[in-house]
């Protein structure tokens, strides 16, 4: 989802093989903790150049057991992923709706707002067909023009919408914290969740995205069971800069620890830089085993 500073490249360039040969004997003596968090990642993430199956057995191949695209509007591409996706033996756990940044739920012109919408009910419809279950949702964005009150109210009410269709598809919509000068404390976030008040509208929380202006443990106690998903970078706070994982300012023994006490269970999605299968194994794929088993 690179759009704008949320989703910008944390590493100035792709590591080179020499810089990850190196690792391999640490990642191979990660503590065997046992939690029920599986890994997925961006389909961004994966060259895009490459064919649609390469892809998705790239995916496979550096350990992921799912992927998450970005709203599928053709019928055909639809069935290529699909189609890829079984061949390669991953899951497509959710969709990136990718129209709630340029036409935000918040914007007070309806016709820009009914983009999204429609890019919403198209997502949703992917999941389903997929076999996902989450679409993840960007909900407003506060801007010079657009008061925060407004983009409050105007977002809710949207929201609730798009949660009686996901309801009746049996899909979660995720709404996660993001560089949008929005919902910018946990009890906030919270509160508007319980607002929409529907079991299908639950947090996509990114682990990063919190470093900037608080502390990511601190977000997961608060929001606790409302907790649906999980993208996982990390960010360098004296810098101000995303960093490879596991390199930056996220405490990450706390992070697993304050999972553990809500009971999560589920998948730990990558958002981070891109790149080749060696890359994506060594520079992603095992740091996040690492993680997920932090004591």
């Amino acid at each position: 989802m690179a759009r704008n500073l949320l989703r910008r490249d944390f590493l100035a360039g792709a590591a080179s093989a020499a810089s990850i040969v190196g690792v391999g004997s640490v990642f191979a003596q990660a503590p065997a903790r046992r939690r029920d968090i599986r890994k997925t990642l961006k389909l961004s993430m994966i060259p895009r150049e490459l064919p649609i199956e390469e892809r998705f057995s790239i995916a496979a191949r550096a350990g992921f057991h799912a992927v998450e695209p970005d709203t599928i509007f053709e019928a055909e591409e639809l069935e290529s992923v699909k189609a890829a996706a079984g061949k390669a033996g991953v899951v497509v756990d959710g969709i990136i709706c990718s129209r709630h940044w340029s036409h935000p739920l918040s914007d007070p012109d309806p016709k820009v707002v009914d983009v999204c919408m429609e890019a919403m009910r198209v997502s949703l419809a992917n999941a389903r067909e997929l076999g996902g279950d989450m679409v993840l949702l960007v909900p407003a964005v506060v801007k010079p023009e657009v008061m925060y009150r407004d983009a409050y109210a105007r977002s809710l009410a949207r929201v609730k919408e798009l949660a009686r269709e996901a309801e009746a598809q049996k899909i979660t919509i995720g709404i996660e914290n993001v560089w949008n000068k929005f919902l910018l404390s946990p009890i906030e976030f919270r509160r508007y969740i319980e607002e929409v008040g529907s079991p299908f509208v639950r947090a996509w929380f990114d682990v990063g995205n919190i470093v900037l202006y608080g502390y990511p443990q601190d977000w997961i106690r608060t929001l606790s069971e409302q907790i649906a998903r999980v993208d996982v970078k990390d960010f360098d706070a004296n810098k101000r800069e995303f960093v490879p994982l596991r390199q930056g300012s996220v405490d990450w023994p706390e992070v697993m620890r304050a999972f553990d006490e809500i009971g999560y269970r589920g998948y730990f999605a990558a958002e981070v830089r891109g790149g080749d299968l060696q890359y994506l194994t060594e520079v992603v794929s095992r740091p996040m085993d690492l993680i997920i088993a932090e004591a």
